[in-house]
């Protein structure tokens, strides 16, 4: 079992920066894929970014040029700094780690972001 918890969420003005924390703990595979989600209409999840555990990244297209993902191996965390944020990017931020040769993955509780105009 791996266990996500989340952190770093809150309340900031539309132009300015959140930086979200997510640290796995328990039986965590050598190769996994951390990202950050956000929730999308008809209860679907829309992706923001992720990282493998060799560095390769991805992002969602609202997010790129605004958000970084990155991640320390070492303490098996992962990080979203979010700059420039937008009231549409208010959402519930959940955290997920996939194995990369298992089947196993993990969501974390979420962490609310709230941008106001």
């Amino acid at each position: 079992q791996v266990y996500l918890v989340e952190s770093g969420g809150g309340l900031v003005q539309a132009g300015g920066s959140l930086r979200l924390s997510c640290a796995a703990s328990g039986r965590i595979a050598g190769r996994n894929v951390m990202g950050w989600y956000r929730q999308a209409p008809e209860n679907k999840r829309e992706f923001v970014a992720s990282i493998t555990t060799s560095g390769n990244i991805m992002y969602g297209d609202s997010v790129k040029g605004r958000f970084t993902i990155s991640r320390d191996n070492s303490k098996n965390t992962v990080y979203l700094q979010m700059n420039n944020l937008k009231p549409e990017d208010t959402n519930v931020y959940s955290c997920n780690l996939r194995e990369v040769f298992g089947t196993g993955a993990y969501w974390g509780q979420g962490t609310q972001v709230t941008v106001s105009s």
